[in-house]
């Protein structure tokens, strides 16, 4: 099991080690992200594998909306830094018990996000062609 340490991220702090952002308030909770959020927490630990791996399970939490039971507050929800240290350090200890399959996995979630990217870039171009021959339409 990897160390890693949680704590509540200040503005104009700058990290050494590798780390993780995860936003703590708002209906995203829990998003994970290599660049700072405003309201974040922030994961340190010793070596750049133990954060890419924890990217994923983090990223997984979120997109399966495992903090929105956790979400406190009625006009802007926030996630709790005791509750969110809590759940992470379970969730995170058991989806790596079974090291060979959380590998398996984290292979097949960096192929998906690479496709995910590789469409965006395509439509971006696709929208910027139909810019074009829009505007040579329009401006004969």
């Amino acid at each position: 099991m990897q160390n890693f340490i949680i704590k509540t991220h200040q503005k104009e702090t700058i990290y050494s080690k590798p780390h993780l952002f995860i936003l703590n308030k708002g209906l995203n909770s829990g998003k994970p992200q290599k660049e700072q959020f405003t309201n974040s927490f922030v994961l340190l630990f010793q070596t750049e594998e133990d954060c890419e791996n924890l990217y994923f399970v983090a990223f997984s939490l979120w997109k399966t909306k495992f903090w929105h039971q956790f979400l406190i507050g009625s006009v802007i929800p926030f996630l709790r830094l005791s509750d969110f240290k809590k759940e992470f350090f379970l969730k995170s200890k058991n989806l790596m018990q079974e090291h060979e399959a959380h590998v398996k996995h984290i292979a097949a979630l960096k192929v998906l996000e690479q496709q995910e990217k590789h469409f965006h870039d395509n439509i971006n171009l696709i929208n910027d062609m139909r810019r074009v021959i829009l505007y040579r339409y329009c401006n004969k």
